[in-house]
This record gives structure tokens, sequence and C-alpha cells, in this order.
């Protein structure tokens, strides 16, 4: 059993240090963070089985579903009992409904929208893009100053690509200008900086590696002859090493903790200068935490339309596809029941006068 790594005193009138205060807040921080990106690796096989095992086949059967619709609208179009009025308005729900479908990936049906709309869809698809990317460009060209050959920038795709080259090859010509520079003379204080923050990052990787060392000449098994307490090396020792590869410094004073290396007492007194260095390896581990989680959650983010500032957990997107499963399946069933009433010319010409242009 992993041991919780904080900092306390024995008394309550002592007051901690503004660093102490610091490791714990980071140390929270962390196991927070490990909390959730455990939650969201435990939980994503779950999300995509939901996901393609049953909220995209009912996706597919309510689609096709809606064209089945489609399909009885076209042959009622065609049949002398339905007026002019009626064919006016069998005509709008075609053109409407096929649409929606073809963008849903049911090209079947972009005979029967051009046929209704007087129109071709891969034209009108063209058109639109065409629009968007002669906007882009213009915006383009504005922002660098410069004009740009249409034959390189013939999608929004192309467009995006020329955006972070342009910005790329305008970072590198900056760069480049500032190195042929005569560099300024840097202040003392900035040389101070500069020196410090070297050293913190050097000290920083120094204490990690220290207590890396302990760990290892405690835990090495190879000279230890008892076979039992060689294999709970062995596995303490793989762990002492995954810890240290991510730079894991919680996992390794856990480690200290959890073979009595040190105790509470030891960590109640680290040294002030020794615990800064610990609590820039702790921000670091808390950064990147953060950005994986980030990575992990950023699909479904873009599934569900959520934005950063939401708060989005594993558990949010299960509750959608639950509530988004139950949707579809009502929904099948309606069209299903409907479908069978507007077999009927008399109910479907009754449906259609409920219909406003």
């Amino acid at each position: 059993m992993t041991k919780i790594v904080h900092i306390k005193h024995e008394t309550e009138k002592a007051v901690l240090s503004k660093a102490q205060k610091k490791f714990n807040s980071l140390i929270k921080k962390i196991d927070a963070q490990k909390k959730i990106l455990v939650n969201w690796k435990n939980s994503t096989s779950k999300i995509s089985q939901r996901v393609h095992g049953e909220y995209q086949p009912l996706l597919d059967s309510f689609n096709q579903a809606r064209a089945e619709m489609v399909y009885l609208f076209d042959r009622a179009h065609d049949d002398s009992f339905f007026k002019k009025t009626d064919k006016a308005k069998l005509k709008a729900l075609i053109s409407d409904l096929a649409f929606d479908l073809i963008q849903a990936g049911l090209d079947q049906l972009k005979e029967i929208y051009n046929r209704y709309s007087h129109t071709d869809f891969d034209a009108e698809a063209e058109e639109i893009e065409a629009n968007v990317t002669g906007a882009m460009k213009s915006m383009m060209e504005e922002m660098f100053g410069e004009e740009f050959d249409d034959a390189d920038l013939s999608s929004t795709e192309q467009i995006h690509e020329a955006i972070q080259q342009k910005i790329n090859a305008n970072r590198e010509s900056a760069l480049h200008q500032e190195s042929k520079r005569t560099p300024r003379k840097k202040t003392a204080k900035q040389l101070e900086k500069e020196v410090r923050d070297k050293e913190d990052a050097q000290n920083a990787s120094k204490s990690i590696q220290e207590v890396f060392r302990k760990l290892v000449a405690v835990l090495h098994p190879d000279r230890e002859p008892d076979e039992v307490e060689r294999e709970r090396k062995t596995k303490l020792m793989q762990r002492v090493n995954e810890a240290y590869g991510k730079k894991d410094l919680l996992q390794l004073l856990a480690l200290q903790l959890e073979i009595e290396q040190i105790d509470q007492t030891k960590l109640n007194t680290i040294a002030e200068d020794r615990l800064k260095h610990f609590n820039k390896i702790l921000q670091e581990q808390l950064d990147e935490l953060m950005q994986e989680i980030n990575d992990v959650e950023f699909p479904f983010r873009m599934m569900l339309n959520t934005p950063q500032y939401i708060k989005l957990t594993p558990e949010d997107i299960l509750k959608s596809l639950s509530h988004n499963i139950i949707g579809l399946k009502k929904s099948i069933k309606d069209i299903e029941r409907e479908m069978k009433e507007l077999q009927n010319p008399i109910n479907l010409k009754s449906m259609l006068k409920t219909v406003r242009l």
C-alpha cells in the first residue's frame, strides 16, 4: 500500500513554512490529478465500447430509417393522388432531409437531392468550400501583407497548413535576424537570474537523483542471498525505475516511506533549500500530468463540443451516451411507426396539411 507523503508537525501550534505549505499543496494536487488520469485511462475502453457497440449502430439505424422516409416521400411525389401543394411540401421535405443525411454520409441520396433541389450537391459543397477558402485567403493576405497563389490554397486544409508554414517561416526569419544583431549586453540582474535558474535546474535534477540512488542502494537485488527477499526487492526496484523514468518524485518519496528508508520526522525536517528543489520537480510533474489529462480529454471534448473551461469527466460522457442511446431507440421506434402510418396515402396527405412552407 502506497503511503501518503506530506509534511506535518506534531504540535498544533507549529506553523509550516512557505516551502512546506507549497510542498503539501503540490502533493495534494498531484495526487488528485493522478486519480483523474487513472479514471480516464480506465474509462476510455468502456466509452469506446459503448460508442462503437451501441451508439454508432443505433445512429446508423436511425439515419437509415430516415432515408426510408425520403424514399417514401419520393414515391409519393410521383403519385397522382397528391396535388400541386402536397408535392411542393414533399419536395421541401425531401430536399431538407436528404441534405442532412448526405452530410451524415449517405451519399446514395445525392441523386434524389439533386433532382428535387434542381442543384448539384457536390457543386454546392465545392461552392461553399470556395467561399470559405476565399474568405480565409483574404484574411491571410491581410494578416501577412502579401498575396498567395490560388493553386496552393484550394481547400481549407491547405490554408491551415499554409498559415502554419507562414507563421513558422516568420518565426525562423525573426530568429535569424535576431542572431545577426549585435547582442545587447545583459544586465547584472539578468545574468544573475540565468545563473540562478541554471543552478535551480541542476539542483532539482540532483535532488531526484539522490533519492533514486538511496533507494537503489537499499533495494538492488543482485547481492541479496535470500530468494524471497530478492524477489520482493526486484518488484520494488521495478517500481523505483518506473518512477525515476517518469521523474515521479512523489512516488520515489512514497517508496522511501514504504520501505522505511525515511520516516515522517525526516520528511518534516527536510531543509528549506532542498524543499525548494523538490517543489520545482513537483510543479513540473503537476504541469505534465495536467497536460496529459488535457490530451486524453481532447477527442471527447470535440465529440461533445464541450469547451475547455467546462469540467468533463468519463462519467459525464457515459451519462451523455446513455441519454443519446435512449433517445435514438425512441426516435427509431417513432420513425418506424410513422412509416407504417404514412404508407397509407390518406394519412400522408393529412400529415402534409400540418407542414408549413
